[in-house]
């Protein structure tokens, strides 16, 4: 057993078992008893859609936390096409979801935000994203008052800004280009998701917050699947979530990037 860099919430080891086989392994002390259990359903219900590849679950426990999945050894390069991956990703949006949120109610992400069935787009992130994550940072002092406002007033007029009229897509949910995992034949695989329906605009969004991405998964998706129009004028609104997560967390110049996102909308 030997540790693996990477991540911020959980121990993670390269596993080297007596029948000869390879997988990776990680516990969390202290951990939710549905904290893992989670994960694996995630990762099974994007598996599911057969368009990415995402690892097997081996095995998952509550007691003691852990989550086993198939090795995949990483390349360390350019994927073979970032092409076919913006098309499967929208063939994978498509596969679609039962909700906006989860059936299981299951939070999500290392803040656990809620994630309340909701018929519509505009009900889900403003009830299970946009307010809890004004709440957190009002406890914590993370944004400043007039920019926690700000997040409430956008969250009661969501449904003007153009992006509730698509049906819940199949989302990965915390799609940064460090939960691509690249292999040594160049194929790109999902891992650590934050699982749930929402708008497909959200994984976009995401994608485009760090960077990482070629331009041509973009091109190759709204091929695929034509995305509605401005939605690049709504990626910074997606944005405001994951933005808010990290002035949460981290503090810093986070802070002052969620007021200007907000800042567009109100």
């Amino acid at each position: 057993m030997r540790p693996v860099s990477g991540g911020d919430v959980a121990d993670s080891f390269r596993v080297g078992l007596a029948d000869g086989r390879t997988v990776f392994a990680k516990t969390r002390a202290g951990a939710p008893p549905e904290f893992f259990d989670t994960e694996a359903r995630g990762l099974r219900w994007l598996r599911g859609a057969g368009s990415l590849p995402v690892p097997d679950v081996l095995a998952v426990s509550a007691d003691p936390p852990l989550l086993v999945l198939e090795w995949i050894d990483e390349g360390g390069g350019r994927p073979v096409s970032d092409r076919e991956f913006g098309r499967a990703l929208a063939e994978m949006h498509q596969a679609g979801a039962p909700c906006f949120g989860r059936e299981d109610r299951r939070t999500t992400g290392s803040r656990g935000l809620p994630n309340e069935p909701a018929d519509s787009w505009a009900e889900f992130y403003a009830s299970n994203r946009l307010l809890p994550l004004a709440r957190l940072a009002a406890n914590t002092n993370a944004l400043a008052p007039a920019t926690i406002s700000a997040l409430e007033t956008v969250a009661t007029k969501l449904d003007p800004f153009g992006a509730a009229a698509e049906p819940a897509a199949r989302l990965h949910g915390d799609l940064w280009a460090g939960n691509r995992v690249v292999d040594t034949t160049g194929t790109s695989w999902l891992i650590d998701p934050a699982a749930h329906g929402g708008h497909r605009e959200f994984d976009l969004a995401m994608m485009q917050l760090f960077g990482g991405w070629a331009s041509d998964v973009f091109d190759a998706y709204d091929e695929a699947w034509p995305l509605a129009d401005g939605w690049t004028d709504r990626v910074a609104l997606h944005q405001l979530a994951p933005l808010a997560v990290h002035a949460i967390k981290f503090g810093g110049s986070y802070a002052a990037a969620t007021e200007a996102a907000v800042r567009r909308y109100c």
